[in-house]
């Protein structure tokens, strides 16, 4: 194996696991609220697992490139809790100047007004869960905010002083038709985001929806013809799409997303969260994931046995893994990115790759390899190629 001096982009995640309600298409580790939220308890969890995780990996000298907070409902916490957390991170990690601090907000209005806390807090980037702007929809999603919430919302985050700002859409719902989907683009294009998140709806196993499909789903042909109206929506109103499920203007991609998708580095804290370390000594790559209930994380983060279970990549998962987030960007990835974040050798990329280069579900141009046309429409069907 070759080594690389510089260790890959290091990102953090930080998972607050619990919503209101939960939603019954949603398979995220994510807890309705029962009892008073354990803000004060779960914050110093967090960052007792952030102490464990650093002391057993050398990451604490490496520079912070971006942090998520997801959920959940991460805006259920106060924003004295976040400037709490984000204070206690700054302590412990080495932080870039104008790093991207996301956080995950619904539209809901005991949400709306944290906006401004959590701007002074230091979060630059808020992700709202707009899902749609139909209130049928809404309700059949499980959703417990109206379309005047997502309106208010988003006039909310601009007054608190947020201009990097994200929506997140969805199609294929119960019921839905071409016309409603549409509006639906439409209208978050009106409310002038610099970034959609624009994804179909799909029936996740153990989940509500997936147990009883809800009546009125449209079919996976008319599901795909809402999507490439969708896209070609968005694409005349002068967003990019740089990958499979986000759309961008003014340069303003997600930076954390995009350090997954070209294999970087990042920390998992948080009940159920997942990390992904490189050892730049031996170049072990390994995955690590916490344990998911709430109450069994707050006893034990800060020790081994919050950890669910870690596992060290094998070469073969080390390219199927790499590819599988690679290809999700629209413009795919430099050759030498590939031994850079793996630590493996070109010839192992290039001997999975043969047949679908032969086959035209890939492209190789000017040093970059990327998905065609229609290798991006069924990139599934490309992984399972690498397979």
């Amino acid at each position: 194996m070759s080594h690389r001096p510089l260790p890959p982009p290091l990102g953090l995640y930080i998972h607050l696991p619990w919503c209101v309600q939960k939603c019954p298409y949603c398979d995220f580790n994510s807890h309705q609220v029962r009892t008073d939220l354990a803000e004060g308890a779960y914050i110093e969890a967090l960052l007792a697992d952030l102490d464990y995780e650093l002391s057993r990996h050398a990451t604490g000298d490496r520079e912070l490139h971006s942090l998520f907070i997801g959920g959940g409902t991460p805006s259920l916490f106060s924003a004295e809790s976040i400037h709490r957390l984000l204070i206690g991170v700054k302590a412990r990690l080495r932080c870039g100047a104008g790093m991207e601090v996301t956080l995950e907000a619904n539209p809901g209005t005991l949400e709306q007004g944290r906006y401004r806390g959590y701007r002074e807090a230091g979060v630059n980037r808020l992700s709202i869960g707009v899902q749609s702007f139909h209130q049928e929809s809404l309700e059949r999603l499980g959703r417990i905010h109206g379309p005047e919430e997502v309106f208010a919302a988003i006039e909310s985050a601009r007054s608190a002083g947020f201009d990097s700002i994200n929506l997140d859409l969805m199609s294929g719902l119960p019921g839905q038709t071409l016309e409603m989907a549409c509006k639906d683009v439409r209208l978050a294009i009106e409310a002038s985001p610099d970034h959609i998140s624009y994804y179909q709806l799909t029936l996740e196993p153990n989940t509500p929806f997936h147990r009883q499909p809800p009546v009125a789903m449209p079919g996976e042909d008319r599901a795909h013809d809402f999507q490439l109206a969708g896209r070609q929506l968005l694409g005349d109103a002068g967003y990019q799409q740089y990958e499979v499920s986000a759309y961008m203007r003014n340069g303003r991609a997600c930076r954390h997303n995009l350090n997954y998708w070209r294999f970087g580095d990042y920390i998992g804290i948080g009940a159920g969260a997942h990390g992904k370390l490189t050892d730049s000594s031996s170049w072990l790559v390994e995955r690590a994931w916490r344990v998911r209930q709430p109450d069994e994380y707050l006893r034990k983060a800060g020790s081994e046995a919050a950890v669910s279970g870690r596992r060290q990549l094998l070469p073969a998962d080390l390219l199927i893994e790499f590819m599988m987030n690679a290809l999700r960007l629209k413009a795919g990835f430099a050759v030498e990115l590939f031994p850079e974040r793996t630590g493996l050798g070109e010839a192992d990329l290039w001997a999975g790759l043969d047949e679908l280069l032969g086959r035209g579900l890939l492209l190789h141009e000017d040093g970059i390899i990327r998905a065609s046309e229609s290798g991006w429409l069924f990139l599934d069907d490309v992984v399972a190629g690498l397979l």
